[in-house]
């Protein structure tokens, strides 16, 4: 069963040349992320919301 993702917002480190990212978020808490290149037909990576905080908090540590 495909998960429905809403509230889709574009990475604030978005390219100029319109190369970004997305995330959304499911019912059920999950976190959708995709590529905006592909007008929302490509596919969705899916991460826990605990998952989601880790990969949020690795990459802001790796930015410092």
């Amino acid at each position: 069963m495909t998960k429905s993702f809403h509230g889709w917002r574009k990475s604030r480190h978005s390219e100029p040349n319109g190369g970004c990212i997305e995330a959304g978020r499911a019912a059920d808490g999950t976190i959708g992320v995709r590529d905006t290149k592909l007008d929302g037909t490509g596919p969705i990576l899916e991460f826990t919301a605990d998952a989601w905080r880790t990969l949020l908090r690795s990459i802001r540590s790796a930015a410092h």
